[in-house]
C-alpha cells in the first residue's frame, strides 16, 4: 500500500480520483494538514474552479511553504498543474513558483471553444517514468480555459486552437493538465507509474 495525501485546495471532486487510486492499491487521503503532507509518500494536488481561490486555500491552510518545500514524488492534476507555475492570467493571481511559466488563457477559434472539455490526444516530447508506457496519440479528458505554453519542463503536448503544455516534470514535481481519474486505461497508467516513480 502506498500512502498519499491528497492536498485539499477546493473545489475538487474528489471521489473519482479516490477511487481511481484505491483500485491501484494506494492508501490516500484528503487533508490539508501540514504534518500529514509532510510525511506522506506522495502526495497529489489536484484542483478545478479558479485558481485564485485555491490559493488563497492553500495561503489559509498556511501550505503555500509546505507544498514548495515537499521532496517526495509530487502530482499536479488540472489546475493543481496550473498552481505550480509562477502566476496565472486568471485574475492575475501569484502561484507557487515551482515551475516556470503563466497559465494563460486558451484561445477561441473554429472550432475550438473555450473551456476544453473532452478528450484530446496527447505527443510525448521526452521520454519520463511517469509517461512509460503511454504512447504518442494516448487520450485524455481535459476540462480547462487556461494552459501552460509549452517549455524546458514539458514532457507531452496536447492542441487546442495552439498547443500547450499538457504534462510537464521539474524534479520531483510532475503535473498532468488532464484529469488521470477520468481518462480510462492510460489514465490509469500515469497514475501507476507516478505511483512506483521513484525520482
Amino acid at each position: 500500500m502506498s500512502e498519499v495525501a491528497i492536498i485539499d485546495s477546493g473545489g475538487a471532486n474528489i471521489a473519482s480520483l479516490l477511487y481511481a487510486l484505491e483500485r491501484l492499491g494506494a492508501a490516500a487521503e484528503l487533508t490539508a494538514d501540514a504534518d500529514a503532507i509532510r510525511n506522506a509518500e506522495r502526495v497529489l494536488l489536484p484542483g478545478v474552479g479558479a485558481a485564485k481561490d485555491a490559493m488563497r486555500r492553500l495561503r489559509d491552510a498556511q501550505l503555500v511553504d509546505v507544498v514548495r518545500a515537499l521532496e517526495q514524488p509530487v502530482l499536479g492534476i488540472c489546475l493543481g498543474m496550473q498552481l505550480l507555475c509562477e502566476a496565472s492570467e486568471e485574475e492575475d493571481v501569484e502561484c507557487l513558483g515551482i515551475v516556470p511559466g503563466v497559465a494563460r488563457k486558451l484561445a477561441v477559434g473554429e472550432g475550438y471553444a473555450v473551456p476544453n472539455m473532452g478528450w484530446c490526444a496527447t505527443t510525448v516530447t521526452r521520454p519520463h517514468p511517469v509517461l512509460d508506457g503511454i504512447g504518442d496519440g494516448g487520450w485524455f479528458y481535459f476540462l480547462h480555459s487556461y494552459a501552460l505554453p509549452v517549455s524546458v519542463t514539458t514532457i507531452a503536448t496536447a492542441r487546442h486552437s495552439d498547443e500547450f503544455a499538457a504534462v510537464l516534470e521539474k524534479d520531483n514535481f510532475v503535473a498532468a493538465q488532464f484529469h488521470p481519474e477520468r481518462s480510462s486505461a492510460d489514465g490509469a497508467r500515469l497514475l501507476r507509474n507516478f505511483l512506483g516513480w521513484q525520482p
